[in-house]
Formats: structure tokens, sequence, C-alpha cells
């Protein structure tokens, strides 16, 4: 027998990248083994058939990533009490058709597949006389239980959530859209790390200009380790600097199958339960999941409270830095004085209190979200005490001020989906309106519109819709109207054949 793996194996830079399996069972073995130099996970288990000892064979996988059982009953002991008839010159095309009971079986000879297929939980089988081997599904690792997704609260609606088994995502999927028109491509990302991806979409209503940008810009970037979706938004999104999301991303699985029906895409990737959808636009980070499982005057109310909170969150503290500053002419007499003597004997100006207060702020925002939650109520009344009251008390700043910066997070906490651009807003208004004051932040308004009215998401305007005069183009923008009207899909994003199809399906949106 051959025993010196080196003769059957080629290396390359990344280590072995092709081997040439013999029939000889021993040196296909440890040409294996070499590849899993000092992987004691590794598990090797040679057996035979009790009737014929000439019929060797062996299973390698790692320990922890396979069923056990399924091994035992529906791999080993079908081979192992096998009565073989007819004598054959390769018993591994037997095992194939004749013993194996796995629902999922390959034979190839391709060695990085095989090694692929033992770091990703399957079993290799290799037989004494064959210079092929059989790859069998034997994934058992354990995996989170389906549960409602703590990012997303939800109020009214289907309360189940992804978790980080892509295949269980995708049945999540499935169930909600029954139909062959439904399409999963899977690729691989990492050079290291091999994460496998599913690109999901409608065919009927996909636009194929998208899909086959999404698909380019997929295959040009490189990286060792993919472990989240927003490894790959960063690479492939438009406007990398900007602070606005170009990308959606979600955890429901009725999300998911809403967008897929207004021709978007949904991007699944293995080990995290978040997919990314796309294209995005600017309006649904105010839109919200129970806006269609509720009544729709109630669900329109509160879409129009987000957007509110939305322009509160980022121009309070600047609108009141700079009247207070440059503008006091332009504030009621009465609430000038009562302002005036809350700002007594505070020592710090009111664009540097207010400054100190957003970042103050932010830390507790921070402090509070990574915190454990047993120690959330002792948090709870620190900042509200020691913060708010005893730095009012001690005329380190004003009431007024703790005012305007409670007002301001709670409506930034109101919009979870746009807080990183929130705080970014937030701090530059603050900035321009305390060297101009109004005039800074008419100029830092009018910057955000011109960004915004000239970003893209997959060539497709984030800002769309609003300024047109069709009624079914703003049946859910700015309101979302009653089911009845939802008639026709987006017409920005699907194709001109699906524009044409009524919305049998509805036409929700996140």
């Amino acid at each position: 027998m051959n025993e010196n793996p080196n003769e059957n194996v080629s290396k390359g830079s990344d280590g072995i990248v092709n081997i040439a399996f013999t029939k000889e069972l021993s040196a296909n073995i440890n040409a294996i083994k070499q590849i899993f130099t000092d992987n004691d996970t590794l598990i090797t288990r040679y057996f035979e058939n009790q009737y014929d000892s000439s019929i060797k064979c062996c299973i390698i996988y790692l320990d922890g990533m396979i069923n056990n059982k399924l091994i035992d009953d529906n791999v080993i002991e079908p081979i192992l009490k096998y009565k073989l008839m007819k004598k054959s010159n390769d018993f591994i095309d037997i095992i194939s058709n004749q013993i194996m009971t796995s629902d999922s079986i390959e034979k190839t000879a391709e060695f990085e597949k095989i090694v692929q297929a033992i770091v990703y939980g399957d079993t290799v089988l290799l037989s004494d006389g064959s210079d092929q081997v059989l790859i069998l599904n034997t994934k058992g690792w354990s995996t989170r239980a389906i549960t409602e997704p703590e990012a997303e609260k939800i109020l009214k609606g289907p309360r189940e959530g992804f978790n980080e088994s892509l295949i269980v995502n995708l049945s999540l999927l499935r169930r909600k859209l029954r139909t062959q028109d439904l399409k999963m491509k899977f690729q691989t990302y990492g050079a290291k790390s091999n994460t496998k991806a599913c690109i999901c979409y409608i065919d009927s209503l996909v636009d194929k200009d998208i899909l086959s940008e999404l698909n380019n810009r997929l295959q040009k970037f490189s990286i060792d380790g993919v472990l989240d979706v927003n490894y790959l938004i960063e690479y492939i999104r438009d406007a990398p600097y900007s602070p606005f999301k170009t990308i959606g991303n979600t955890e429901r699985p009725d999300v998911v199958a809403a967008k897929l029906l207004e021709g978007r895409i949904a991007v699944f990737l293995d080990g995290t339960p978040v997919v990314m959808t796309l294209p995005y636009l600017f309006i649904e980070n105010f839109q919200s999941n129970e806006d269609y499982y509720l009544n729709f005057f109630y669900a329109t109310f509160n879409r129009l409270v987000r957007i509110l909170g939305f322009f509160i969150a980022i121009s309070a503290p600047a609108i009141y830095v700079a009247l207070t500053t440059y503008h006091q002419e332009m504030i009621p007499t009465s609430l000038l004085l009562s302002i005036s003597l809350a700002r007594q004997d505070t020592p710090l100006p009111t664009c540097v209190e207010a400054i100190v207060m957003v970042i103050v702020f932010d830390l507790l925002r921070e402090a509070g979200a990574r915190m454990p939650a047993n120690i959330g109520q002792a948090f709870s009344i620190l900042g509200a005490l020691v913060i708010g009251q005893a730095a009012v008390d001690a005329r380190l700043v004003s009431a007024p001020m703790i005012v305007i910066v409670a007002l301001t997070g709670i409506t930034g906490l109101m919009l979870y989906k746009a807080k990183g651009a929130l705080i970014l807003l937030r701090m530059l208004l603050l900035l321009l309106s305390s060297f101009l004051g109004l005039y800074g932040y008419m100029f830092g308004i009018m910057g955000l519109l011109i960004h915004l009215l000239n970003l893209r998401s997959f060539g497709v305007p984030v800002i769309t819709n609003i300024f047109t005069k069709n009624a079914q183009d703003n049946k859910d923008i700015l309101v979302r109207a009653p089911w009845p009207f939802m008639i026709n899909r987006p017409k920005f994003i699907a194709t001109d054949k699906a524009r044409s199809n009524k919305n049998t399906n509805g036409d929700i949106k996140q």
C-alpha cells in the first residue's frame, strides 16, 4: 500500500488545493488527515462488512458537527450487515445505490468539495478499491429556536424570526411564498470562512438589471471571512460614505416576503439571522411592519409621527441653540424670560452646553444597549436622577436644555433604522447652528436634501414618488392607503410585465 500521502497530494499557497485519489483506502485517508493536521475534532472510523472482510470502509467527519445517531443507524450499520450477492469492482456504487438511506448522497473525487463538506458538517465515506468518495448529509449541530426577533419589536403580526441556520431561514420564507416563481441561488463568500449565502427573488417580478448589478458587485469583492450581512453591505452598497442606508436589513420572514412581492431581492447568509434587502428607499426608515396589520388611519398617523420625530431628532438642539444665541427676537417674550431665568448661573455657553448634553445622552444610550439586563433599572435611575435632576440642581446645565435633549433622544430612539444617520446629522446641524445660527441650520438642511436627491440604491433614487401627482405612486409613502387602493406594485422596481399586473397579493413594505 501507498503509505506516503505526499505522493498524491499537491500544495498551493493556501494549503492543499488538489489531490489525486487512488484505490488504496489508507493512502486516501492519510491525504485527508494531512489537511486537518493538529485538528483533534477530526474523527476517522474504520469498519468492514461482517460477511466479507475484504469490504473495508472509513467515515471521516468533524466531531460536534454531525448527527451521531444518523451515522450509526443509516451509514455504519447498513454497511456492516449488508450481504453482497455479487462481487463488484467498485463497492462505492453499491453503497450509493443499494445500501445508503441518506436523503442526500454525492459521489465525487474533487478534493476541495470534500474538504468543504467535512468542515460544513457532512460525512465523507471512503471505500477500499475506489478512487471516489461519498459525501453524506449528516449535519446535526445545534441551532437557536425560532423566536421573536429582539431587534424588531413586534406589536401585532407574525412573531417568527430568523435564526442562524440558512436552511431554516429559507424554509420560513418558503412557507410564506409557496410558488415555483420564487428563486433561490446559492453562493459562497469568504476565502477562509467559505460562508454560504442565498440570493432570493421572484423571477416574474424582479428587475433583471438590478439582479445583474447585484451579482456583478458580489463577484468583485474579496475578503477572508464573511460573518454577517454587513460585511457584504459595506462592499456592494451605493455611496459607501453616506450616513443613510441604501440596503435594508431585517430579521422577519413576513417583511422579506412582502419585499419580494414588490420585486425586490433578498440575500440570506448562513450564521446570521439578519437578511439584507434591496433596493432600499429613504421612506422605509419610517415604515413599520405593524403598519400593514393595523387600521390604515392609525398606521398613517403613526407614520406621520415618525416623520415628524425624524425632524425633531435632528433639528431640536440646533434650532434651540440658534434661537437662544443669535435670534432671541424670534422667541416670545415670556418664553425668553423663562429660558433666561433658567440659565442664570450656568457656567457653559448654550452651544457648548448642547453639545455636551447630546454627547452625554449618546453615552447613556450606548451604555444602556450594552449593559446586562439585570442592572437596567439601576441604570435608569442613575440617568434620570444623577445626570438629569442633579445636574440642573447643581447649575451645571439648564432645565430647558434637559428638556430639549430628552425630546431629541426619545424621537431618535423611535427611529431605530436611521440611528446612525440621526446621530451624525444632529451633531452636524448643531455645530452649524452654533457658528451661523439659523442660516447654518438652513445650509445644513439644504445640503441634506441635495444629498438625498442624489442618493441611489442600485440605480433607484432613494427619494422617489414623493412629488408625483399619481395617487397609486403615493399610496404607501407619507400615508398607508387602505388595502383596496393598494393595487399596483411599485413601478420603480418591478419589471414592465409585473407593473401591468394587479397586485393581488398586496403591496406590503416594511
